[in-house]
């Protein structure tokens, strides 16, 4: 064969390989297939058609433009009446089927609430709102209210929780019988409860434990409205704006709408003041003691009786009642005792039975100490004794102390007859120490805690000690000397606040926030308005509660004795306090809705995000490019 037809073909397909390579390389970027799916799906037809009547089925069949899928339809679908056997709800391809178990009831209009439970099967983008109604009578009602459920001591908005309504207005229906209408509250705490008949209602949020529709386990959160409902409506107007862009007005309508009343219903959740006693689970934290933890106080300690052990002395443990004298640590005096690595011991106990009435209970309760400590073993030069171990004592006095601060002591373990003459308090006055009086106070959540507490003074120098061999603990330890010193801070390193508060003419008083919305101070409201002096600079934040019987604490309701909670009101302002600075302003507690008064900035419940965002065409085709490019010129020849 011709070599020249031969280094031609080769110079041929050499070519075509590179022309193949260079078209691989300039399109590394996956392609761009076009705009992205921004709608929910659209509703098509049904069965039965909506708002039929006369309607005797029980299973209803709804479909869309696309495939849905609808997410935790067992917690996200309200069927109202409630169902007391739970329905089917499933979507099959393009439709959502709903098969109901419960026998329907006559002339009862049914509503099927969707909230946000359906989306579109690949972008996910949410169907709001969505709700479909039947009615097995010759009407369908249309009323409608809604409104807003916080949590009754914190204004925390109460998703997930059930809202119903009763037309027997008798007090008895709450606990006896099921709601004749439901709801449930969504993320942002906001309900609506569709196709009521005309009437008049009692209305009521459930945390319905056991989904029954009615309130009767004490432990169950509940809100009520003091008042009856009368759904209403008007027809009303708004205005309806179309927009060209983010920043033009295209056009804005005039719309008619029906506006259904009341719409602005306010029911604080709460629970009852309902304790049950019993025994949590016992610990074993260290060799030396063991915790015994109850759900409520003890009004007597009980007596640990040896199961798998004998002490060598009636006195085998030592007891302090700590945690509000809801747990109790027993501390071993007996080395045979505490160096077992497991203790059984007997515990009767109060204990309630099923009629929250306290009865004895006796258990066999198993102690296990897991992580013993290694003995560590140092060697010793001849004629050289044992070191001596002291009682450990840990203060919290630093050099610079804070006006409103209490100075505590801390042991490592129980000691004996603890009093304030162990220990001395002095101040510095000119260049003399001269001595201090204090009060002494024991810790009622810290059985090792002390207190030494003194008003202090703003630029006061002091001293606290203890003499050596002063204070001797259960385990024969005595305690080594101790000396520490601290100054309290000047006045200009404080800032001040004073609110004047409007709105409230009883007994209240103030909790200043910290930005986790937890209280670091408190005052009582006084000829209109509260002051809090030696705030250290920070961001705070405020509520008031309405202290209806005085005692200083928030107390929850009681629906048997139609008893609401104590109203709290949260200040939507953040209140920035510097140094040597004085901030004074004025709170009207009725200026902001209820559901508004709380800051975003401490908002737990925070709402969610429903709508699907936007997608940046330009960007993304713009990233697409980029990638092309740098796989282009990634290869050479």
């Amino acid at each position: 064969m011709n070599k020249w037809y031969i280094r031609g073909v080769f110079r041929f397909l050499c070519g075509m390989l590179m022309l193949t390579v260079i078209y691989s390389c300039a399109n590394i970027g996956s392609p761009n297939g076009g705009p992205y799916d921004e709608t929910p799906p659209k509703f098509v037809s049904s069965t039965p058609i909506p708002n039929q009547v006369n309607y005797k089925g029980r299973n209803v069949e709804i479909l869309f433009d696309e495939l849905i899928q609808i997410e935790k339809p067992t917690e996200n679908v309200i069927i109202t009446p409630p169902q007391m056997e739970l329905p089917i709800i499933r979507a099959a391809g393009k439709k959502a089927v709903i098969e109901l178990k419960d026998s329907l009831k006559p002339n009862t209009t049914y509503t099927i609430d969707f909230t946000n439970s359906i989306a579109d099967n690949n972008e996910k983008n949410v169907y709001e709102n969505f709700s479909f109604a039947f009615s097995t009578g010759d009407v369908i009602d249309t009323m409608e209210v809604s409104g807003v459920l916080l949590n009754a001591e914190n204004l925390e908005p109460m998703p997930g929780i059930t809202i119903g309504l009763h037309s027997d207005l008798a007090d008895s229906a709450f606990v006896k019988t099921p709601f004749d209408r439901t709801s449930r509250t969504n993320d942002r705490g906001q309900f609506t409860i569709r196709n009521i008949a005309p009437g008049t209602y009692h209305i009521f949020a459930l945390n319905d434990v056991n989904r029954d529709y009615k309130f009767d386990q004490p432990g169950e959160d509940i809100a009520f409205l003091d008042s009856v409902i009368v759904p209403s409506f008007e027809f009303a107007t708004r205005q309806d704006t179309t927009w060209k862009d983010s920043l033009t007005i295209d056009t804005i309508r005039t719309v008619n709408y029906t506006h259904f009343l009341p719409d602005n219903i306010e029911l604080r959740l709460f629970k009852e003041h309902f304790v049950r006693q019993y025994m949590t689970k016992p610990e074993r934290p260290e060799e030396k003691y063991f915790t015994l933890r109850f759900n409520a106080k003890l009004d007597t300690v009980p007596a640990p009786v040896p199961v798998n052990f004998t002490p060598a002395d009636s006195a085998w443990y030592f007891v302090q009642q700590i945690e509000g004298g809801a747990a109790v640590q027993y501390w071993l005096l007996d080395s045979t005792v505490w160096k077992q690595d497991t203790l059984q011991v007997q515990i009767t106990y109060p204990k309630s039975d099923s009629l929250n009435i306290l009865r004895p209970q006796t258990d066999t309760v198993q102690l296990v100490m897991r992580n013993r400590p290694t003995e560590k073993k140092k060697e010793k030069k001849e004629g050289e004794s044992d070191p001596i171990e002291f009682l450990g004592i840990q203060t919290n006095a630093q050099s610079s102390m804070n006006i409103f601060d209490t100075l505590s002591v801390t042991f490592s373990e129980p000691v004996l007859n603890p009093h304030k003459e162990m220990f001395f308090l002095e101040q510095k006055v000119d260049t003399l120490w001269e001595n201090a009086d204090f009060e002494f106070l024991s810790d009622t959540t810290n059985s090792l805690r002390f207190f030494i507490k003194r008003p202090w003074k703003y630029e006061e120098e002091y001293r606290i000690g203890v003499d050596s061999a002063a204070i001797y603990s259960v385990y024969g330890k005595w305690n080594d000397d101790y000396t520490g010193s601290f100054k309290i801070k000047k006045e200009d390193e404080y800032g001040h606040l004073y609110l004047n508060i409007n709105g409230v003419d009883a007994a209240a008083f103030v909790e200043l926030l910290n930005p986790s919305d937890v209280p670091v101070r408190k005052a009582k409201v006084k000829d209109g308005g509260v002051l809090f002096m030696d705030l250290k600079p920070d961001k705070y934040y405020a509520r008031i509660i309405l202290d209806t019987n005085e005692n200083g604490l928030w107390d929850t309701g009681n629906y048997a004795e139609k008893r609401q909670p104590e109203q709290v009101y949260y200040s939507p302002k953040m209140y920035e306090i510097m140094q040597n600075w004085q901030v004074e302003e004025t709170w009207d507690v009725n200026s902001t809705p209820l559901a508004k008064q709380k800051p975003i900035e401490i908002l737990k419940n925070k709402p969610k995000e429903v709508t699907k965002k936007k997608r940046n065409y330009k960007e993304e085709s713009k990233s697409s490019s980029k990638s092309s490019s740098r796989g282009s010129a990634g290869l050479s020849f």
